[in-house]
């Protein structure tokens, strides 16, 4: 009895001391949102604020609610697409089999692994072939687009577990693909489509490379809007501490109060099939 409790006061120590390290950054971001220009230093950098300087909240507010809009409608837009596509996908392909779906459903998790970097150029280039470089419906097609294989595959593990019996009864009663779809296999999904969502909703509200290649200023996201948030001459880290918070804060929120439903949903679907 004493070996084991000795060991879980060991265990609990570790864990305890790996979130601080890992938590560190945080800490310097939140102190330093709160500094006064005059107070940010290297010297200074783990020094509490003198006081609480609301005022780099406002100023990074008032530069990037634009950008904080445009990744809202992005993210949410974004996420709802990519999700209700994976989910069809996963139907099609875990019930409605047909000859080479296991080949088609290969091709799409090919695209999970594809460099973004390695495809870059020529997406730039379709963008501007169809018009859609530089504005937010191009940012988001190509989200969406590179968000199937993921969301296909999250679907498709979580249909296998719903019985087959359940949709050949609803075809019996005279039910079509797409109505058993809607009646039938999309109630149940909802805890894939929070995974999903979830998901999505992070990946597309923190990307970068794509937003700063095929977007405009007038278009950018937040992420982008955060790295010209900086002068030219003078860098004012205070704000661009508060900035980063503010640029965080959605994400972060979506993890504190739904990341116990996030876990549910994954491991029902990583439990069936």
């Amino acid at each position: 009895m004493n070996r084991r409790f000795f060991f879980r006061i060991l265990l609990y120590s570790f864990l305890v001391g790996a979130a601080l390290f890992y938590l560190m950054p945080i800490y310097v971001l939140l102190v330093t949102g709160f500094k006064s220009f005059a107070e940010v230093s290297l010297a200074r950098m783990w020094h509490l604020p003198s006081s609480l300087h609301l005022d780099n909240f406002i100023a990074a507010f008032r530069v990037l609610a634009p950008n904080l809009l445009n990744s809202l409608y992005i993210a949410i837009i974004g996420s709802i697409l990519a999700s209700f596509l994976g989910s069809m996908n996963g139907y099609v392909l875990s019930k409605w089999k047909f000859r080479g779906s296991n080949l088609v459903f290969g091709l799409i998790l090919f695209g999970m692994f594809i460099p973004y970097q390695s495809i870059l150029i020529p997406l730039v280039r379709f963008m501007q072939s169809v018009s859609l470089f530089g504005g937010i419906p191009g940012l988001i097609l190509a989200h969406v687009v590179f968000g199937i294989p993921i969301t296909t595959l999250i679907f498709r593990n979580y249909y296998a577990g719903i019985p087959t019996a359940m949709v050949e009864s609803a075809h019996i009663d005279g039910a079509g693909v797409l109505r058993i779809y809607w009646h039938v296999m999309l109630p149940l999904a909802i805890p894939g489509f929070v995974v999903t969502l979830i998901w999505q909703f992070t990946s597309l509200w923190n990307d970068f490379l794509f937003a700063v290649a095929l977007t405009t200023p007038r278009s950018w996201p937040v992420t982008v809007a955060l790295q010209n948030l900086a002068g030219s001459h003078v860098v004012e880290w205070n704000v661009q501490m508060a900035g980063a918070l503010l640029a965080a804060l959605p994400t972060l929120l979506v993890y504190i109060f739904l990341g116990r439903f996030f876990l549910r949903g994954l491991m029902a679907g990583s439990l069936k099939g």
